[in-house]
């Protein structure tokens, strides 16, 4: 049996519900599993480029931890247009929506499908839409979780080279290009085999040329770290809590710093995974799904997290910020996690009761873990 194929055979638990929204920029493919519970938020996910809402997120929200938590929650996946699952292709001369355009989108699908607000879950491209869609909607997003966040238009440097990729590979190897540094596209051969043949073969080629294109198009977010006790009232940022994520072998760890020194430091958190590259949702799904729920659990949301590998009993945590204080004054480091979880755990507890922690320094919070 071929990689891709164990990657199609993935299945979300749950009752899956599809719809085909209408909205003023056109239409949007989106699953929803579960119904919204009372005034808690649906959780949103939106993918990257030269995926769908099941290669990007499948394998996270199939772990056992994961599927937890959305026992709590209704999940909404949205595809971005033409990248579902057998997608028919646009029609000659069709413009495809700016990443404006497509953040701009989302309000309908809240609409249409009775959801009072959301926290989001984005990679690459899809976490610059939420991000957009965010800024504009503040009252609509209570959190996100932005996997290799890119907060700038791109340069002329990456548009160079972007045009140069053009004239010497395909698109295809331009997107493996964007998820995976050199050393993955060498050291980790059956993962990128797998989702190369993804790429290849399961998304429509042209309507990921216009994604990308949209993509390469972005404007800037134009964001800015407030100053604390003085404009961040007024300065131009993301209001919610935020969890940014990236494997310090990515190609998006300079985006994701970038992106972090750009944020309110009291409400963003910075999760460093080391040795891990493009895809930590993907090859790390339990360190992610471990680290969202002290996120939604830091939010006020599930009291007591459950940490099926450690026991069955519920253990009570401090949220994801209050977790990531340290020792220092610059971050908590954890090794091991898959050798020690229980030895982590308890540095991390013993971390949020500590004094004097990120959640009052005027830097970037950064928790960085070796997997």
């Amino acid at each position: 049996m071929s990689a891709i194929l164990d990657l199609d055979q993935i299945a979300c638990s749950g009752n899956a519900v599809e719809h085909d929204i209408e909205t003023t920029h056109g239409v949007l493919h989106v699953t929803m599993r579960g119904v919204p519970k009372g005034n808690r938020p649906v959780i949103l996910t939106y993918h990257d480029i030269g995926l769908n809402h099941k290669s990007c997120f499948n394998t996270l929200f199939n772990f056992e931890d994961m599927l937890e938590i959305t026992q709590h929650f209704a999940v909404v996946h949205v595809d971005a247009p033409g990248q579902q699952e057998a997608a028919p292709p646009f029609p000659t001369g069709y413009q495809y929506p700016t990443m404006d355009e497509l953040s701009e989108m989302l309000p309908s699908v809240m609409t249409q499908l009775k959801v009072n607000s959301v926290i989001g879950i984005g990679v690459g491209a899809g976490a610059y839409i939420l991000s957009r869609f965010a800024l504009n909607n503040p009252t609509l997003v209570e959190g996100l979780v932005l996997i290799n966040v890119d907060p700038c238009a791109e340069g002329w440097i990456d548009w160079a080279a972007s045009k140069l990729s053009g004239w010497t590979s395909n698109i295809v190897d331009t997107v493996m290009a964007h998820h995976f540094s050199t050393d993955e596209l060498t050291d980790n051969q059956e993962l990128v085999q797998t989702y190369r043949l993804h790429i290849a073969q399961d998304i429509n080629q042209d309507n990921l040329a216009l994604f990308c294109a949209s993509y390469n198009g972005r404007r800037d977010l134009e964001i800015e770290r407030p100053v604390i006790g003085l404009n961040e009232d007024t300065v131009n940022t993301l209001t919610c809590p935020s969890l940014l994520v990236v494997g310090d072998t990515s190609p998006a760890v300079e985006a994701v710093v970038e992106c972090n020194s750009r944020l309110n430091p009291t409400k963003t958190t910075l999760f460093k995974m080391a040795d891990c590259g493009g895809l930590p949702q993907v090859v790390q799904p339990g360190k992610l799904a471990e680290a969202f729920k002290y996120f939604v659990q830091g939010m006020g949301y599930i009291p007591y997290v459950i940490l099926s590998h450690l026991s069955n009993e519920s253990v009570p945590t401090a949220g994801m910020t209050r977790l990531a204080r340290s020792r220092t004054t610059s971050s908590t480091s954890i090794t091991s996690m898959d050798s020690s979880r229980s030895r982590n755990l308890n540095n991390l507890l013993e971390g949020a009761n500590t004094t004097g922690g990120l959640d009052n320094q005027p830097g970037p919070q950064t928790m960085e873990v070796s997997c």
